[in-house]
C-alpha cells in the first residue's frame, strides 16, 4: 500500500508541475488578470463595497465563493485530525500526579492506588508534565486576555488595515493554546470542550453559508450581500460591507476552533486526558 500510495503522489506531483506551463510568466502585464480582473478590483473595491482593504474585499466578496469553500477545507481538517487520532475508548493513566499548591510538592499515585480529592490544597497534573512555575502561569493569563482582544480587533478592522477572519481566528486560538500550554489542557477543556470546539467549529461554517442563504431569502443571489439593504436598513454598498463583516465572523470562529480541536488531539494523542 506504501508503495501505490508513493507511485500515486508522484504521479500527481508530474501532473501538477505539468499544469504549470500554462501559467502566465511571473508579472507578465498581458496576463489576464492584469488586464481585466485586477484593474477592476483596483478601481471598484471601495465603490462597490465601501472596504478601503482591496484584499478584505476580494476574498469576502468578489471571491466569497472560494473563501467558504476554504472554510469548510479547514473545518474538513479538524473532522479529519478527529478521525485519525481521537481514541473513542477511554485509557486509564498508569499514574496520577497531584500537586499541593502551596509549596509545590508532588504525590504521583500509582494506577490502582487511592486518589486524594481535589481540593483548595492539591490539584491534579499531568505525567508528561512542565515543572510547575507560577510566573509563567501568572503571566500567560495577564496575556491570554489582551491577546484574545486584539484577536477581535483583527477580525473587526480587516476591512481597513491588514486582517480578517483567518488571521484574527489563528490569533485567538494561539492564545487558548498558551492557556493550555501554560497550564495543563485539563484546565482548558473545562473552558472550551471538546464538544464545544467541534459544535463551534461548525457554528462557524455555518454563519458564512447561512448569510449567502439570507441573501437568497432577500431576492439576490448567494452571498450577494447587498441584497441584505432592506433587513440591514442600509444602502447597498453598506450592506456589502456589513455582509462581509458576517462573513469574516463565521471564518474567525470557525479556525479559532479547528485549532483548538487539532491542538486537544495531536497533545494529548487523541486521548484527551493529559497534554504535554
Amino acid at each position: 500500500m506504501k508503495l501505490i500510495g508513493m507511485i500515486s503522489i508522484f504521479w500527481l506531483f508530474i501532473v501538477l508541475v505539468y499544469g504549470t506551463s500554462d501559467f502566465s510568466a511571473w508579472g507578465d502585464p498581458e496576463s489576464p488578470c492584469n488586464l481585466h480582473v485586477s484593474n477592476y478590483y483596483i478601481e471598484h473595491a471601495m465603490s462597490d463595497t465601501s472596504v478601503p482593504n482591496i484584499v478584505t474585499a476580494i476574498l469576502a466578496d468578489y471571491r466569497g465563493f472560494d473563501t467558504m469553500f476554504e472554510t469548510a477545507v479547514i473545518f474538513s481538517a479538524g473532522i479529519a485530525c478527529f478521525f485519525l487520532l481521537r481514541r473513542p475508548k477511554y485509557d486509564a493513566p498508569e499514574a496520577v500526579v497531584f500537586r499541593h499548591i502551596q509549596t509545590g510538592i508532588t504525590l504521583r499515585i500509582e494506577k490502582g492506588g487511592r486518589l486524594p480529592k481535589e481540593s483548595d490544597e492539591f490539584e491534579r497534573i499531568d505525567t508528561q508534565w512542565v515543572p510547575y512555575d507560577l510566573v509563567i502561569q501568572v503571566t500567560s493569563r495577564i496575556l491570554v486576555p489582551f491577546i484574545q482582544l486584539f484577536a477581535l480587533y483583527v477580525v473587526a478592522h480587516g476591512h481597513h488595515s491588514p486582517g480578517g477572519g483567518f488571521q484574527g481566528g489563528v490569533i485567538f486560538g494561539a492564545a487558548i493554546i498558551l492557556f493550555a500550554v501554560s497550564n495543563t489542557l485539563r484546565k482548558t477543556t473545562h473552558r472550551v470542550s471538546e464538544k464545544r470546539s467541534a459544535v463551534l467549529c461548525a457554528i462557524g461554517v455555518l454563519i458564512y453559508a447561512g448569510t449567502g442563504v439570507c441573501c437568497l431569502l432577500a431576492g439576490g443571489n448567494f452571498l450577494d450581500y447587498s441584497a441584505l439593504s432592506g433587513l440591514l436598513g442600509v444602502d447597498p454598498v453598506t450592506a456589502r460591507s456589513h455582509g462581509i463583516m458576517m462573513v469574516e465572523m463565521g471564518v474567525g470562529l470557525a479556525v479559532t476552533m479547528v485549532m483548538i480541536w487539532i491542538y486537544y488531539n495531536l497533545s494529548s494523542a487523541g486521548k484527551q486526558h493529559e497534554g504535554l
